[in-house]
């Protein structure tokens, strides 16, 4: 049996994967784990409760919590933990109750089994297709009941990580179709909560594990070449290793006052790699790392200068989050430095910083020595305070998800201040990270102090001053093209008020440009109705609009009791052109669109009606807000179908007979439309950069035109153009 404090959690997990039994799981347990004799209490009850249960792989259920204890213990977690971790099925799978486990061990286990509770996850009998939306409803309110239920208290989704990751350790005895969606939720879901949490010994092992399952043919071309080169790559980083090491003993620093490390990088970050920077692997040259790690932050940057003078580093990879801290407390310094036509990522951090980077949030448990920074949380309560009611399972989903995911950069504001993005944030994420209102109000932005658009991708280090105006702007349609699920959460909110505000006036004055009469008669007769609260409906649905129109009619027969008949006058026609379609009582001969916005297909958009002709305007276009204001008549409009989105691409071409003619070919493949394409004079003379606008339908999806392009073409700039602010 392996001691406890040099135990690896790999080596761990190795001997939890041997034990198929639960003397042994209970054997393992205490090696790691003092007995207590609340623990005692809660293994019993563990084992009696789950009597005669077995998992798909045929072993005794309880050996899966014992197990899943183990890890927790490992990883710090204090004796409500352990027992909760023990406890954790009792309640869903068995006759125990919440008030059995309270009245047995307290109030703090009984809560922390019920947090558990509450995280209820796709079981893996109720699995639907991967590609299903009904799954993606499921397992987006599984996933808010999960960060709620830890808002309450961090420990129950570390005991949940625990949890998860023994389940991958197991998830051979599924079948494929199963083993497949628990590791796609496993590696979208799971293994970025670990990183926020700042668990990278969890992270890593979920994310190889998820990967070999998601995608298994790329995970053995990985593997493969690893294995086939391994011991060239092990000669390689022994040799470095052991030339560090004699350049840190001749330079300050004595045997047994630091410790090295060396590894080959997980398969799943060679992916991403190669994914990132369009590698084979071939061309990942940086495959071999080394951690350095010392007593003192001090010594943290004279190793750094003894490695910086001794071989060629890259300065471009070099990154110092001692003194810029992650957002999850992670401290190292990340360098990248030649040598022997070899290049090795090299980490250095201090014990207490390795630490906080293995265990994240459990060193605080593990380690109560005061020198820990704390991890910022605010994205767990920034989740939970996004309102179920007015977003969609999936909105919720998406807004957790691009709160989760890895932050790469880190910029400033003018007053000094640090703010942590996503690598790909845009100034307008800046401005929303600041403060929503900042987001809402903001009109011009200075990066670096030159004056740039919203939309500008920030870089590492970037100094950036936002500037706001006295009127909100919207932007809605600007919600893909910023990173951050605070951001687009923002907007999407907003900009839903906005347009349900802008449809309850356009439905008024709809209304009365059918019936001819006043507004404060219209409104009289919707109250009548019962149809206040749905009347911004008419703006978009004419369906609903002509309905409204017939029950409306017998408030004029009763008004007007002289007109014997009101005949076909408020008959509402369908009138169809190029891309419009109109409902409305009037014969309209002619539509056009004003140039002041430039409303393009599939925006949001309104009439404007006089005699027969009729202007349209994007909704959220300042000149069309102003004309409601004047009491323009307006007239229902809409497009004559599911609209596609336009999109412009700047690309460069290989100078060579044909290259254009593939890339239209390609295109057309993808099942999208070219509008345009225009050769660009500035190309260079090694290729031509082309200008393609280009029409993508919401069934092709423009993520995914936009990584199969990125894949096989040189693009340059990939933009929406479905913008009324242009």
């Amino acid at each position: 049996m392996l001691k406890k404090n040099n135990l690896f959690l790999e080596q761990l997990l190795e001997e939890i994967v041997a034990c198929k039994n639960v003397t042994g799981a209970k054997e393992l347990l205490l090696s790691l784990y003092q007995l207590t004799p609340s623990i005692d209490k809660a293994i019993d009850m563990c084992i009696s409760s789950h009597a005669g249960q077995y998992r798909k792989s045929g072993e005794p259920y309880a050996v899966h919590p014992i197990h899943v204890a183990c890890i927790v213990a490992y990883m710090g977690g204090d004796e409500s933990m352990v027992a909760a971790a023990l406890l954790h099925d009792v309640v869903e799978d068995t006759a125990a109750t919440h008030e059995d486990i309270e009245r047995e061990f307290g109030d703090e286990v009984a809560n922390l089994v019920e947090g558990l509770t509450k995280i209820v996850t796709i079981r893996e009998d109720n699995l639907v297709s991967s590609s299903s939306n009904e799954k993606l409803a499921n397992s987006a309110l599984s996933f808010r009941k999960m960060l709620l239920a830890s808002i309450e208290d961090i420990r129950a989704l570390v005991v949940k990580l625990c949890d998860r990751l023994h389940n991958m350790m197991t998830l051979d005895a599924l079948k494929p179709e199963k083993q497949k969606r628990i590791a796609e939720e496993t590696l979208m879901v799971y293994a970025p909560i670990a990183h926020r949490l700042g668990i990278s010994s969890i992270k890593n092992i979920l994310e190889d594990l998820s990967f070999k399952y998601v995608m298994p043919d790329e995970y053995a071309r990985i593997d493969g070449y690893l294995n086939e080169h391994k011991q060239q790559l092990a000669l390689k980083i022994n040799e470095f290793y052991d030339k560090v090491l004699q350049i840190l003993l001749k330079n300050g620093f004595r045997e047994g006052s630091f410790e090295m490390q060396k590894r080959i990088k997980h398969h799943y970050s060679v992916f991403l790699k190669m994914q990132r920077k369009g590698f084979s692997i071939e061309e990942v040259l940086d495959l071999l790392a080394v951690r350095i790690i010392v007593d003192k932050p001090l010594d943290c940057y004279l190793a750094l200068g003894n490695l910086h003078m001794n071989f060629n580093p890259i300065i471009s990879r070099f990154k110092d989050y001692i003194a810029l801290p992650k957002q999850n407390g992670y401290q190292t310094i990340h360098t990248t430095i030649f040598d022997n036509k070899s290049i090795f990522e090299v980490q250095i951090r201090t014990y207490d910083m390795h630490k906080t980077a293995e265990f994240g949030v459990a060193a605080h448990w593990k380690y109560k020595d005061g020198s820990m920074l704390n991890p910022k949380l605010e994205w767990l309560n920034d989740i939970g305070m996004q309102n179920e009611a007015e977003n969609t399972p999936e909105e919720l989903y998406e807004y957790a998800k691009d709160s989760l995911y890895t932050e790469d950069i880190a910029v400033y504001s003018p007053k000094g201040g640090i703010f942590t993005l996503p690598r790909g944030a845009t100034v307008l994420d800046y401005a929303y990270e600041v403060h929503s209102e900042i987001g809402l109000y903001a009109k011009d932005a200075y990066v670096n102090r030159v004056h740039v658009p919203l939309l500008t991708e920030l870089k590492n280090g970037d100094v950036v001053r936002i500037v706001t105006g006295d009127e909100p702007r919207y932007r809605c349609s600007w919600i893909n093209s910023v990173k951050t699920g605070k951001a687009r959460a923002n907007i999407r909110a907003l900009c839903k008020q906005k347009i349900r505000d802008i449809n309850c006036k356009v439905a008024i004055e709809i209304l009365h440009s059918v019936f001819d009469t006043s507004r404060a008669r219209i409104r009289k007769w919707i109250e009548i109705e019962n149809l206040s609260k749905k009347i911004y409906r008419i703006a978009t649905d004419s369906v609903f609009l002509q309905d409204v129109v017939n029950m409306l009619k017998k408030h004029v027969k009763k008004e007007k009791a002289f007109i014997l008949s009101i005949g076909n006058k408020y008959a509402i026609r369908k009138q169809k052109f190029e891309n419009i379609v109109i409902y409305s009582n009037y014969k309209i001969s002619n539509v056009e669109f004003d140039y002041c916005c430039n409303a393009k297909r599939g925006d949001d958009i309104v009439g404007f009606r006089n005699g027969g002709n009729v202007l349209v305007h994007n909704k959220l276009c300042d000149r069309a807000n102003k004309m409601i204001k004047d009491k323009q008549e307006m007239i229902f409009v809409k497009w004559t179908r599911n609209a596609p989105h336009r999109y412009k691409i700047i690309l460069n071409l290989e100078n060579r007979k044909g290259s254009l003619a593939e890339f239209l070919t390609y295109i057309a493949r993808l099942g999208v439309n070219v509008a345009s394409i225009n050769l660009n004079e500035s190309g260079d003379v090694t290729g031509d950069l082309f200008v393609v606008s280009v029409e993508i339908g919401e069934n092709v999806g423009v993520e995914n035109v936009r990584a199969r392009l990125k894949d096989r073409f040189k693009i340059i700039d990939f933009v929406s153009q479905d913008d009324a602010y242009n």
